[in-house]
């Protein structure tokens, strides 16, 4: 009988966008319906299976996108697809490579699995969305080059687990946070109604996404002898690439449980 980390782990195999959200689905009411947590066994593979498009470029070739044209904005789209195609992958990597973490007790994996399974359906139906106001203007996911920098940071973070919560959740989730909403008012102003509302829909999903990554951040915390911030502080200097870039979207990262002496001290540090 299939286990949560054995769906998990085939979410992660499957090569094509409509069998990994198929994937993610499976998994999603098959916990629903009460499967087991299980284990994971073997080596688990560094890289999930993905299509032979889109072609992966340099963060710094990636054009940029002009919202004034149809093009412009189904080019922005795909570059939102993007991102919910590797959050999928990075929602079941987190299941598989983390549950059984010793930092996790054994009363907490449950709900553990429930949260990341719940992140994982998400991006899943966010992916959805996306390919089909895309395929309404026209446009297929692997149209335009894409960048690798989530699942690079999801290697960099696959051996610490503090790492992959403080970069992938309250660092790259909660920057979505931060630019979305300025994403949203520029299709409203080229009256693009139906991408607009698509992108306010993972908005306020996302918010908490990021409260999820928190409140386990928190729980992994506990178990060293740093205040949690500092801990924080100390894996961004290590792990991320870069600044923290203002304006933050301060009310949408408290409103997820992300207080400002997190982030402002490591804005534009030197």
């Amino acid at each position: 009988m299939a286990t949560a980390l054995m769906l998990a782990n085939a979410v992660l195999a499957a090569s094509t966008p409509s069998a990994k959200v198929a994937a993610a689905k499976r998994l999603m009411k098959s916990w629903a319906d009460g499967i087991e947590i299980g284990s994971t066994s073997g080596v688990l593979s560094d890289n999930p299976a993905r299509p032979p498009r889109p072609v992966l470029v340099d963060p710094r070739d990636a054009k940029r996108r002009r919202l004034g044209t149809e093009a412009g904005r189904a080019a922005l789209l795909h570059a939102v697809a993007h991102i919910e195609f590797n959050a999928i992958d990075l929602a079941a990597d987190m299941l598989s490579r983390f549950t059984n973490d010793s930092r996790i007790d054994a009363p907490a994996r449950h709900d553990f699995c429930s949260d990341w399974i719940s992140v994982c359906a998400d991006e899943a139906r966010h992916f959805e969305l996306v390919e089909n106001r895309m395929a309404e203007m026209g446009v297929s996911y692997g149209d335009h080059p894409a960048h690798n920098g989530l699942w690079e940071a999801a290697l960099a973070t696959k051996d610490n687990f503090a790492a992959r919560l403080a970069i992938a959740p309250l660092v790259l989730e909660a920057r979505g946070l931060d630019v979305t909403p300025s994403m949203i008012e520029k299709l409203d102003a080229q009256q693009d109604t139906k991408s607009a509302d698509v992108l306010r829909i993972i908005y306020e999903e996302e918010v908490h996404h990021v409260a999820i990554g928190r409140k386990w951040f928190k729980i992994v915390s506990k178990h060293t002898q740093e205040t949690e911030v500092s801990q924080f502080h100390q894996l961004v200097n290590r792990y991320f690439k870069g600044n923290l870039k203002p304006p933050f979207n301060e009310p949408a990262r408290t409103k997820a449980d992300l207080p400002p002496e997190f982030y402002l001290p490591l804005a534009n540090k030197s």
